[in-house]
Order: C-alpha cells, then sequence, then structure tokens
C-alpha cells in the first residue's frame, strides 16, 4: 500500500491487524466525533464526505443522520474495509487526499479523524477538502499530537512501564521516517483560520487508561512488529515481553492527544 509522496504506511490497512486497529479506535474517539459533528448541526438531508474513513463506524453514524436524503461519500486510498455493497446514501470511492482532486461536488460537511497527520502533502489535502465545502459548510479534522504527550505510560513507575515507553519511542520514530508530522494537531486551529475558515474552535480529548486503550496498543505493535525489529529499535523478545506486561491489565496505557478543530467556510 503507497500514499502520495511514494512511501509506504506504516499502519496498511491490508495488515490482519488493521480491523482490531479500528475497532479499538472506534471506541475511544466516536464518542468525541459524533459530538462534535452533533454540534455542527447535522440533519437530515445533509452532504458528508468523510476523508480516510478506513473502517465503518463513522460513516454508518453519518448515514443514520442524514437519512435517505441525504448523501455520505466515504474515501480512501484503501477501501477494502468498507461494504463490499455500500446502500444509499453511502458512497465508497478510493481516492488520496494528498494527491488527487477533490471531488466535483459540495459538501455540507467534510470530516478527516487521523489522516493529514500521516499525509506528506497536508497543505494540498487540507485545502482540498475546504474546496470541496459549500459556502456555509463546516469543516472537522481531528488528529493526533504525539509529540504533545509522547508516553504510553505517562505515570512510569518500573521496568514494565519503562520497556513500554521505549516502544513507544520506537514507533514514534518510525512515524517521523514516513513522514509524520508529530506535532500536526497543536496546529489546526492556526491552520484553519489562515485557510479562511470562520468561527474557528479546538479542544482535546485524552484517553489515560480503558480496555480500548489496551487493544489499540497490542493491535499496533503487532502491525509494527516487523519495521520496529528491522530499525533495531526493538527485539522480537522485547516485543513479546511488553504484549505479555499489557496482557495482565495492570499497566495503565494512554494514546496521544485527539485535537479536533472546526470551522465554517464563509
Amino acid at each position: 500500500m503507497m500514499r502520495s509522496g511514494g512511501h509506504a504506511y506504516l499502519l496498511d490497512n491490508q495488515q490482519p491487524e488493521a480491523g482490531q486497529r479500528f475497532d479499538a479506535l472506534s471506541t475511544l474517539f466516536d464518542p468525541t466525533t459524533f459530538r462534535h459533528i452533533e454540534r455542527l448541526g447535522i440533519g437530515s438531508g445533509w452532504r458528508c464526505w468523510e476523508v480516510g474513513a478506513g473502517g465503518t463506524s463513522v460513516v454508518s453514524w453519518l448515514a443514520r443522520k442524514v437519512g435517505p436524503t441525504g448523501r455520505v461519500l466515504a474515501t480512501d486510498i484503501d477501501t477494502s474495509w468498507q461494504h463490499s455493497t455500500p446502500r444509499p446514501p453511502v458512497e465508497v470511492r478510493r481516492h488520496d487526499i494528498g494527491a488527487d482532486e477533490p471531488p466535483a461536488e459540495s459538501f455540507d460537511l467534510v470530516h478527516a479523524r487521523l489522516v493529514l497527520v500521516h499525509v506528506p502533502d497536508r497543505e494540498r489535502a487540507l485545502q482540498s477538502m475546504i474546496r470541496a465545502l459549500r459556502p456555509g459548510g463546516r469543516l472537522l479534522v481531528e488528529d493526533a499530537d504525539p509529540a504533545l504527550q509522547p508516553l504510553l505510560c505517562p505515570d512510569e513507575r518500573g521496568p514494565e512501564e519503562q520497556l513500554a515507553n521505549r516502544l513507544r519511542h520506537g514507533f514514534r520514530s518510525l512515524l517521523a521516517k514516513r513522514g509524520a508530522d508529530l506535532s500536526y494537531g497543536r496546529k489546526l486551529p492556526g491552520l484553519l483560520r489562515a485557510a479562511g475558515l470562520r468561527q474557528v474552535e479546538a479542544d482535546a480529548y485524552f484517553p489515560l487508561a480503558s480496555p480500548a486503550c489496551t487493544a489499540l496498543e497490542t493491535a499496533t505493535v503487532e502491525q509494527v512488529r516487523g519495521s520496529l525489529v528491522q530499525a533495531r529499535l526493538a527485539t522480537n523478545e522485547e516485543i513479546d515481553r511488553h504484549l505479555a506486561n499489557i496482557s495482565h491489565g495492570t499497566m495503565d496505557l494512554a494514546t496521544s492527544p485527539l485535537i479536533s478543530a472546526w470551522g465554517k467556510k464563509p
């Protein structure tokens, strides 16, 4: 799986752990996403573009909200995790937000979650999303800021937490080498204002301990195991030990803060 700029995605949707990651991310972040979209006024008949859709939870929720008179366009560079035969009002389309032109139609809402931080040409991607908004349409961009809180275990009590944080540091190094901006989330409000959006606001959500954090870490580490070992950032023995440690359920695992920023097109 390649993205714009020719780099392979570190967290490829084709890998078997991708479904587990989608489920964990949905559990962690869907309530926050839905709260923001509700606040933006979504209703029957809205036209929505879900960028980098990945899994189905947000797309399905949007479809229920807009009803049969609305429209939900779900795009990704890999659409294999969307329904094989989507039903109206949902349309699934393969699209690279960092390289392809935006859809010709205009939308009441454009939303992307945990997408732009991984796109090398983030400026183009953001402009593409804004171009697709109708006048008065709303943009909601939600992205992580790993540099704002870089630890898997903020309470580093002992050797298990120290190992966890060292592996998290290695994971962040892999992301950075593939062009991810590890401090992108905090920039979103300023970027939306600079792009001409009005009524810009933002907040952050920071899960500190939950079963979904554990599930997300397990799936993520398994997914990047080969890359960590190849880069000599960890050994297989260390990864096995870390997975055994977190399976005991006694470690408080956190995620990077999810920063949500939204604004209105004049």
